[in-house]
């Protein structure tokens, strides 16, 4: 049996379709048991996203972006975050975004890039799919100061830094973004192991 036989929608409400689209939704969810149980969710629509790790094997280095985002800032964190690269698709493919959405943010022209993974980062209400890329990268790649997109209101701090300073981040609560933190453990797994 597919999760589609087990959930019949009843009632859907637009609540908000402002920045991104907020639905609440109203369902009939058959339990393991065989019953039926009505339910309700709400869901934020924002697209899907990708985000990618550009990584130089040889200086053991990973570039990183620092920026200020408002619902950490509303959530008590008091700080800019420090995270990989990323962006929503817009109706682009998750490499193509990604490759364009580097460039912007970090300035760095990638060569390479090959998808590792992808995830919901938040599936209890964001119905966001992000696709996990890493690139390698040289200091001669750079091809602008990148900074991100004024008219998007970025401000972007672009970050090299080495993978066990990074990691160190990690550990310290100096990198606390979901994403940062996965695409780390898989180049520190699989990438850029320690000497």
């Amino acid at each position: 049996m597919s999760i589609a036989d087990r959930v019949r929608v009843k009632d859907v409400k637009v609540l908000s379709d402002d920045w991104y689209l907020l639905k609440k939704t109203v369902f009939e969810y058959r339990r393991n048991d065989g019953e039926w149980q009505l339910q309700s969710r709400e869901t934020y629509d924002r697209g899907n996203g990708a985000t990618i790790l550009l990584y130089d094997s040889v200086r053991r280095t990973v570039v990183l972006v620092k920026q200020f985002r408002y619902p950490a800032f509303v959530s008590g964190y008091d700080d800019m975050l420090i995270e990989t690269p990323a962006g929503l698709l817009d109706n682009a493919s998750p490499e193509e975004r990604i490759r364009a959405e580097t460039e912007e943010e970090t300035g760095f022209r990638v060569r390479d890039v090959r998808r590792v993974f992808e995830a919901f980062m938040s599936p209890g209400a964001v119905t966001e799919r992000i696709y996990f890329f890493v690139g390698r990268y040289e200091p001669g790649d750079r091809i602008s100061e990148g900074g991100g997109h004024e008219g998007e209101g970025e401000d972007i701090e672009v970050l090299e830094v080495g993978i066990d300073e990074a990691l160190a981040m990690v550990a310290d609560g100096r990198i606390c973004d979901a994403k940062t933190i996965m695409l780390l453990q898989y180049a520190a797994l699989h990438l850029l192991r320690g000497a």
